[in-house]
């Protein structure tokens, strides 16, 4: 082995060396929110420290099932999370699309606003906002005032503007000159180059939804109508907390996005870097 290899290999133990504790204080929370979500409520609090799994999950869960009808939360967070995040991805593509293709005046004041929203902090537009759809437009429990106040992400319109300037001229004027319109354009050549920033895009919008709380606390307060994370805070009672529930609805919300951004992370850091990258 070269010298070279001995110190490549010699910085890749260390680097290991270093980063798998740092990875193992951040899994011991979840890890202890699996081992609670196995107790009995009594247990959580029991003096000794608990580091294996019980046998109380199933108990728990149908509890949080007759308490919060949890099944079907999960069920309107699905639901809500994928119409939100094809919905809005397909809008924030488009307005990338125009700011960073076509000229127009007022483009660069268009710019700085959407930039300026993104140190607005949300408290400052979540009452105005809850009014005009509660009041005015009479939207409270519904699934439109869930999903569509919050479409419009500058983030990512700022991250597509970004991934399509990166893309050559030459090709879509090609296109161009070959007559095919600019919705087919946009449609069949941008948006598959695109396919690595979306992606990413995607799966942030998607846990955006899902993890989202305040929002949908304020504008549905029907029961039928909850998302799981509003449920799961409906066992927080005055007099009684289920800690078991909640813990074991905490499981099932974070166990499968942990899976699923585990399998797609190439994808997202992918989507990053091509981003990122001018």
């Amino acid at each position: 082995m070269s010298s070279r290899s001995s110190a490549r290999l010699g910085r890749s133990i260390a680097l290991h060396l270093f980063l798998t504790p740092l990875a193992l204080i951040w899994l011991f929370p979840l890890w202890m929110m699996v081992v609670f979500s196995t107790m009995p409520d009594n247990g959580i609090f029991s003096p000794g420290i608990e580091l294996l799994p019980h046998g109380n999950f199933m108990d728990n869960f149908n509890n949080l099932q007759r308490d919060t009808d949890f099944v079907g939360a999960i069920g309107i967070s699905v639901s809500v999370a994928v119409t939100y995040t094809f919905l809005s991805v397909l809008l924030t593509s488009m307005a990338g699309w125009a700011l960073a293709r076509y000229r127009f005046f007022g483009k660069g004041v268009v710019v700085a606003i959407i930039l300026g929203t993104i140190t607005l902090p949300y408290a400052v537009v979540l009452i105005p906002q809850f009014i005009m759809v509660a009041r005015d437009f009479k939207l409270a429990n519904t699934w439109i005032a869930l999903i569509v106040p919050p479409l419009f992400n500058s983030l990512g319109v700022l991250f597509m503007r970004q991934s399509f300037s990166m893309m050559p001229d030459d090709l879509f004027d090609a296109a161009r000159v070959e007559g095919v319109k600019e919705w087919r354009i946009f449609l069949f050549v941008a948006l598959p180059l695109a396919r690595p920033m979306l992606a990413a895009l995607a799966i942030i919008l998607f846990l955006a939804s899902w993890n989202n709380y305040l929002w949908p606390l304020l504008i549905n307060s029907q029961p039928g109508s909850m998302t799981a994370p509003v449920a799961l805070g409906t066992l927080i009672g005055l007099t009684k907390v289920s800690w078991g529930g909640i813990m074991a609805g905490a499981v099932m919300l974070t166990v499968p996005m942990l899976i699923v951004f585990v399998l797609l992370q190439r994808h997202f850091i992918a989507g990053i870097a091509a981003g990122a990258v001018k």
